[in-house]
């Protein structure tokens, strides 16, 4: 069953069309990824979801309630952790959970009952009652994934959840996200510039570039669309024509002194290429990655775009609507 539809979806503002008619259907219970280099699309797309921005023109339903038109009751099914830091230092965990339950006007029945269960759930009841300030990055992220997901909105919105993390910590924040999918049947949409991370997350994801969705499908299935593996050569004159007319080979690259080979099963032809090139220095050979099939489709990786920009979703939003004045 889908919990959010979109047909033919679009933002303009002013002269620059941010989306040009997105159509998606996300499960409920599936984590979605949602990917893009700057500019793309998916900050407007991912704002007129959480009902921050109002479409130009398609429509939205989360809930099954429209997101132009019943923008409060949408908001009421949503919980969004955005990329920058939203906690009340001055509040202990505890208190800030307890805020949040009041502005979502969760019952005083069960207040206190579900508060509880999500310091369990990301391990944070023993640090409670102590002040937010004195949380690590990690401990703070913890936190904020409780407080989005306090209210058991029925989708979670993700804007980088572990960026600036550790790598210890962000495979826990990963067991925390999946178990809270798990347990709650939350739906769960984010973005990441860790590509693995969303190879080994996302039940499916969605590539937007220039304003559309350019490929959806889940991570394995678009990796397979490339054609087996990559190898990397550096040789000083690769007949590059030969190369391509062996059968195994799906794709061939230039990039500066290196050719990049995409070949099926290539621990099986390998030995058959190599004496085909003369004068190679080095072979580097490795399975094909989420990025690499970013790379294919959009020609930018998007860890580049990510150190070109730290903007959130909300700073983002603000930018394209100055330039649209």
């Amino acid at each position: 069953m889908a919990i959010i539809e979109t047909r033919a979806l679009a933002k303009t503002f002013g002269k620059i069309q941010a989306v040009r008619g997105i159509d998606l259907d996300i499960q409920k219970g599936e984590i979605f990824g949602l990917l893009g280099p700057n500019g793309a699309g998916k900050t407007t797309t991912i704002g007129m979801l959480c009902t921050i921005v109002r479409p130009t023109s398609g429509t939205g339903v989360i809930a099954g309630f429209d997101i132009a038109k019943q923008p409060t009751q949408v908001r009421r099914k949503v919980g969004i952790v955005f990329q920058d830091p939203t906690l009340d230092t001055i509040l202990t965990g505890r208190e800030n959970l307890q805020l949040h339950a009041r502005l979502y006007g969760i019952p005083p029945s069960v207040r206190s009952l579900w508060i509880e269960e999500m310091l369990d759930l990301v391990d944070l009841r023993e640090r409670a009652d102590d002040l937010t300030k004195t949380y690590s990055g990690g401990m703070k992220r913890r936190l904020e994934l409780a407080r989005g997901l306090l209210h058991r909105p029925a989708v979670l919105f993700l804007d980088e959840p572990t960026l600036g993390l550790d790598p210890q910590t962000r495979a826990r924040t990963w067991e925390y996200i999946r178990k809270m999918a798990q347990k709650e049947e939350t739906t769960v949409v984010l973005t990441t510039h860790y590509m693995e991370e969303a190879e080994a997350m996302c039940h499916r994801i969605g590539i937007i570039d220039t304003g559309r969705i350019i490929a959806l499908d889940t991570p394995g299935n678009m990796i397979d669309t490339l054609g087996g593996d990559i190898v990397v050569i550096n040789a000083s004159q690769p007949p590059l024509d030969i190369i391509r007319s062996l059968p195994y080979v799906s794709a061939v690259k230039i990039a500066g002194e290196t050719t990049e080979i995409t070949m099926k099963s290539a621990h099986l032809h390998l030995a058959e290429l190599l004496p085909l090139i003369p004068g190679v220095v080095s072979v580097e050979m490795r399975k094909p990655t989420l990025n690499d099939v970013f790379i294919k489709l959009t020609g930018r990786d998007i860890r580049v775009d990510a150190v070109e920009s730290g903007e959130s979703w909300v700073d983002s939003v603000a930018r394209y609507r100055q330039r649209g004045r």
